[in-house]
């Protein structure tokens, strides 16, 4: 059994006068426990707001998403949700930003303290603690961004673009870095991204959306061992392989014509 399940999920908002905007059409999609999965597709495909509903901020218009057998119906405590801002409380030192989450949940912070410096010094943030987020570069934030979404141990961790707005090279790295990190912590990860190299890089299988009304086109295996980079190393022949299915797919012109015609 699929330790994330969604099942038949289609989206419809209503705008204007009455009308409406298919979003989503029947997504199946099933991820098992520790699994990578990435979401790419063409903007306006539906990603982000699939990512939405399975972190239970909205529901779907048919269809159920469920997380280790249970209905997801609002925000759970075991999903961590990381977007591509890192949105970072200017006010708090970087320690104070990834503790944040559990104050609100109201946890005792002294046992939580410990995990957020470990997370700290696994992100190469150890001597950081009490920098404020303007003391940060962006590739900075974003770890930190990270880090708030571990610091309470989340069995699913969702991820929408979280690196878009970083330069090419610490894209690339805090990649590399991701891989490490969810392999030693065990997570199972759903990452939206609209960079195919990116996608190749972290996923165990690609998830490809057709255009709006989204709907899963084709899922790609990337049969390559980690850690993966995307240099000169011996899994560069299969990455480039599945970059180049995945460019095929997301270049169909057929489906894009097929799209408008519904």
């Amino acid at each position: 059994m699929a330790f994330l399940e969604v099942h038949d999920v289609s989206k419809a908002f209503t705008v204007g006068k009455g009308s409406t905007v298919n979003a989503l059409h029947r997504i199946d999609l099933s991820v098992a426990e520790g699994e990578f999965v990435t979401l790419v597709g063409r903007s306006g495909c539906g990603k982000s707001t699939l990512l939405r509903i399975i972190a239970g901020l909205m529901e779907p218009t048919s269809g159920s998403v469920r997380i280790d057998g249970t209905e997801v119906s609002r925000p759970r405590r075991d999903v961590g949700l990381m977007l591509q801002q890192p949105a970072l409380m200017p006010w708090r030192t970087t320690l104070e930003n990834v503790l944040l989450p559990t104050e609100v949940m109201g946890k005792d912070q002294r046992k939580y303290r410990e995990r957020a410096h470990e997370l700290l010094e696994m992100t190469g943030l150890k001597g950081f603690e009490n920098r404020y987020p303007r003391q940060l570069s962006g590739g900075m934030q974003q770890r930190v961004s990270l880090c708030r979404s571990l610091i309470h141990d989340p069995a699913v961790l969702l991820m929408d673009e979280p690196f878009a707005a970083l330069d090419a090279l610490t894209r690339e790295e805090l990649s590399i870095e991701l891989q490490r990190i969810c392999a030693s912590q065990r997570k199972t990860v759903i990452f939206v991204t609209h960079s195919i190299e990116e996608a190749v890089l972290l996923a165990d299988r690609v998830v490809v959306m057709s255009p709006r009304p989204g709907r899963v086109k084709r899922i790609v295996p990337i049969a390559a061992s980690r850690p993966r980079t995307l240099g000169m190393s011996e899994q560069i022949e299969t990455l480039a392989r599945a970059a180049g299915e995945l460019r095929e797919l997301l270049f169909d012109t057929r489906d894009a014509a097929s799209s408008v015609a519904a």
